[in-house]
């Protein structure tokens, strides 16, 4: 009887061993993932880190271990060197700003850790201490915006009226503020009877945008156009425009022009607070796994990547469009 009972006990640990041997080995065929992300200041940020949380899964064959700096770089700094300790397969970042990063990079490229950069572009010396850049072409989105206030303007029969325009700015430094910022100026300049105001960052939330819209309302008594650098600064805008006592939207005082596209973008022009939306594409995960994939296989990958975008206005079918997007 004793017999039977300890044949049972070392069968029963000789399972358990398997099942953690299997489970070691199963560990030990995903390929590892660091993702150093900005933080979670807006609706934009959200989906993105979504799309990369739903496409580096064990099923996909991955295993992914996140970050949020809570929108600081020392944050990010110290996450980069703990992949680094973690020996990660790749690392990804979405850095908070462009500068001071040579350093770290550095020390993943001594520890043989492919980098890969989401959204945000990094200034460095040497480019080969990343492998290549994925998101949105931010001057390109600024100057879309401006042409497109151009057109609105014109069609609205005020194309040569005096346009005296503010702009909240992003978290200054980050690749997104600095593109859309150069872009939409870019147009500026092609418009003498345009007048850039005044430019504040709102860093990308909500509240601050806000608080900046509150201070251009009281120092300046005939805004006719806010450019927002995401649609959540926008949000705070319009919330201090009623607050004030006037009106935006295509009906009102204050044209109001953002970026991203998020769905409460959409819900904002249904509104009719919003006038338009400049998109950038948040669902960075895929491309950056059909990457990897490619690194694995020994291919090379193109240095700088940018992802499909579109903008949207009131003169669309929001709804309908709205029903079929991801975020």
């Amino acid at each position: 009887m004793k017999k039977k009972v300890l044949s049972v006990a070392l069968s029963a640990a000789m399972v358990a061993s398997l099942a953690a041997t299997m489970n070691v080995q199963a560990e030990e065929d995903l390929i590892v993932v660091g993702y150093a992300q900005v933080g979670a200041e807006s609706d934009w940020r959200t989906a993105n880190t979504e799309s990369f949380k739903s496409t580096f899964t064990e099923e996909n064959g991955y295993k992914l271990i996140f970050d949020d700096a809570q929108q600081k770089q020392e944050n990010q700094i110290k996450a980069i060197r703990s992949f680094i300790q973690q020996d990660v397969d790749y690392i990804v970042v979405a850095p908070v700003v462009e500068t001071g990063w040579e350093t770290v990079l550095e020390e993943a490229k001594e520890a043989g850790i492919p980098v890969i950069l989401s959204d945000r572009q990094m200034q460095v010396t040497d480019d080969s201490l990343y492998e290549c850049w994925v998101g949105g072409n931010f001057i390109k989105e600024g100057e879309d915006a401006g042409n497109w206030l151009a057109k609105y303007l014109e069609d609205q029969g005020r194309g040569d009226e005096e346009i005296n325009i503010v702009t909240i700015q992003g978290t200054i430094g980050a690749s997104a503020q600095v593109g859309r910022t150069e872009g939409v100026g870019n147009i500026v300049k092609e418009h003498e009877n345009w007048k850039m105001l005044d430019m504040q960052s709102g860093e990308f939330t909500q509240a601050k945008g806000q608080e900046v819209m509150e201070s251009f309302l009281k120092s300046y008594d005939d805004i006719d156009v806010v450019i927002c650098e995401n649609d959540n600064e926008a949000f705070g805008a319009i919330d201090a425009i009623k607050a004030a006592g006037k009106t935006c939207g295509p009906d009102g005082d204050i044209i109001v022009i953002s970026f991203d596209a998020v769905k409460a973008a959409f819900e904002s022009m249904i509104a009719g607070d919003l006038n338009a939306t400049f998109e950038c594409n948040p669902l960075h995960g895929p491309r950056v796994a059909e990457i990897i994939q490619k690194l694995e296989a020994g291919e090379e990958v193109e240095k700088i990547q940018y992802v499909d975008e579109s903008y949207f206005d009131t003169s669309m079918d929001l709804e309908a469009i709205m029903a079929e997007r991801a975020y």
